[in-house]
């Protein structure tokens, strides 16, 4: 498979602050790119980026990092370390029998930190998962567009990961919010050789849709839930 998921794209007001506290948060270095400020990944933990919008935030976001916990102690360790470097506590309704800790870095971006001994994300490395809102379908979509097998696929919640381990990608099930504006967070995606415009038309079988506007060397497109994400060709 030629198309690779290289990173996670957050819109911010601030896109340096943004990268700088989740660079500090995860131990990364930023690296100014083209859009704005990247954090590759490295081994099979996905990047993160960060590119300028005047967009405000409205209401919870469809994707949503977890922090892993190695072992005891962790997990109030990169609590602390998020407060210091300016996260915020978060309340979405999480009870108090619940071991995950919500937070929100410096624009709002919700996300969680994982107790130790979550045999789910065991191996996953820090940056353990994308949660996403989504339905079934999305979650075999992505699966399809980056052979990616389902690690999960019980009562409509599905989950893929690398056949090389890493990051997970998971989305809840239904219901999903209604998508009132384009959303804060995408995927970025590049394609390492082959025939860009048949990879576009393969995605589109499977079920994407292609978008108006662009980005240099890329095309826009929305998987079956109508996620924005972009395809760079090289």
């Amino acid at each position: 498979m030629s198309l690779r998921l290289l990173a996670v794209t957050f819109d911010a007001l601030e896109p340096a602050r943004v990268a700088q506290f989740w660079a500090g948060l995860l131990g990364r270095e930023v690296v100014e790119d083209a859009e704005g400020a990247l954090l590759p990944g490295h081994g099979m933990q996905l990047g993160l980026q960060f590119v300028p919008s005047l967009a405000e935030k409205v209401g919870p976001n469809r994707m949503h990092l977890h922090l892993t916990s190695a072992r005891s102690g962790d997990q109030q360790q990169t609590v602390a370390t998020a407060l210091r470097l300016g996260a915020g506590h978060l309340d979405v309704g999480q009870r108090p029998e619940e071991g995950h800790i919500v937070l929100a870095d410096p624009e709002g971006n919700e996300f969680c930190v994982i107790e130790a001994g979550n045999s789910y994300l065991a191996g996953c490395g820090f940056l353990g998962e994308i949660a996403c809102d989504g339905t079934r379908e999305v979650g075999l979509f992505w699966s399809e567009a980056l052979g990616w097998p389902l690690v999960w696929d019980q009562d409509q919640e599905t989950a893929i990961q690398s056949p090389h381990g890493g990051t997970k990608v998971a989305w809840g099930g239904p219901p999903v919010a209604p998508l009132i504006q384009r959303n804060r967070q995408r995927f970025n995606l590049a394609l390492a050789g082959g025939d860009p415009e048949g990879e576009v038309e393969r995605l589109v079988r499977l079920g994407a849709t292609r978008l108006d506007g662009g980005v240099a060397g890329g095309t826009v497109l929305a998987d079956p839930d109508g996620n924005e994400f972009c395809v760079h060709a090289g």
